[in-house]
């Protein structure tokens, strides 16, 4: 299998489950590229979950799915078996412990990847919710837009009016991943009329004092000059925006 064709398969996995977790067993991985498996783990795509309770017995050729039982010794490695009541000639069946071992993907792991890439600070609070889920705002040379990373027959990602496959831009090169960020640029340079996910200049304002009132609130003291590099602005910028004054509420019309 190829790279792209593992990626691919834990992509379209994940879709399915609507962004839920994926587990991913040891035979599997192993039917995996090597460097495939290696930036799914170094960039923590897939990280390991739980060891399984159950696994395919090997005790005969009916491969029956059953459960595993795992004793522990201090002094001793583990020790894992199935107990057989199919068949009268079978009794204890060992199970190599690492056939047991399990690793999990989510859409929460997906965004993160991306964001991590892109170098884009994903909300921290109110940004997922089943099969969506916000990574940043994503700029481009004339304008900005949310990026938003949705589950349906497979993964996509929106910006400014516009959706396109994740497999089309998520790509592996060597043992890590990339992103294709010119053909997002593109995109988000070339917003479709009247999308709701473009960024207004009091959207962007009212995003970036929360942000600011967030890392208040974690005690971080340069909170200023953090919001600057997030943003790509100048500390006095940032201030600036989150120094003018807000819409006063007894103008604004209630909302029932």
């Amino acid at each position: 299998m190829m790279p792209e064709d593992a990626i691919t398969e834990l992509l379209n996995r994940v879709a399915a489950l609507q962004g839920a977790t994926a587990l991913i067993n040891a035979d599997e991985l192993a039917q995996w590229r090597g460097e495939a498996v290696t930036a799914m783990k170094t960039q923590q795509l897939i990280t390991r979950a739980r060891p399984a309770s159950s696994a395919v017995c090997p005790g005969c050729e009916r491969e029956c799915v059953m459960p595993v039982h795992v004793l522990t010794d201090k002094a001793r490695e583990p020790a894992a078996f199935i107990v057989c009541d199919k068949r009268d000639d079978i009794n204890r069946v060992p199970v190599p412990v690492a056939r047991l071992e399990q690793w999990q993907a989510s859409g929460d792991s997906i965004a993160d990847l991306l964001a991590g890439l892109l170098d884009l600070q994903r909300p921290s609070m109110g940004s997922s919710s089943v099969g969506r889920w916000e990574i940043g705002v994503f700029r481009g040379a004339k304008h900005a837009s949310h990026l938003v990373l949705m589950a349906g027959e497979k993964l996509t990602l929106t910006l400014a009016g516009h959706s396109i496959a994740l497999t089309d831009v998520l790509a592996i090169d060597g043992d890590t991943f990339k992103v294709d960020k010119r053909r997002l640029t593109r995109l988000v340079d070339d917003p479709v009329a009247g999308a709701g996910d473009v960024e207004s200049a009091e959207q962007r304002r009212e995003r970036i004092r929360k942000r600011v009132d967030e890392l208040k609130a974690k005690g971080v003291k340069a909170f200023l000059k953090t919001v600057a590099v997030e943003e790509g602005l100048s500390i006095s910028r940032i201030k600036q925006l989150v120094q003018d004054e807000k819409p006063s509420s007894k103008s604004e019309t209630p909302h029932w």
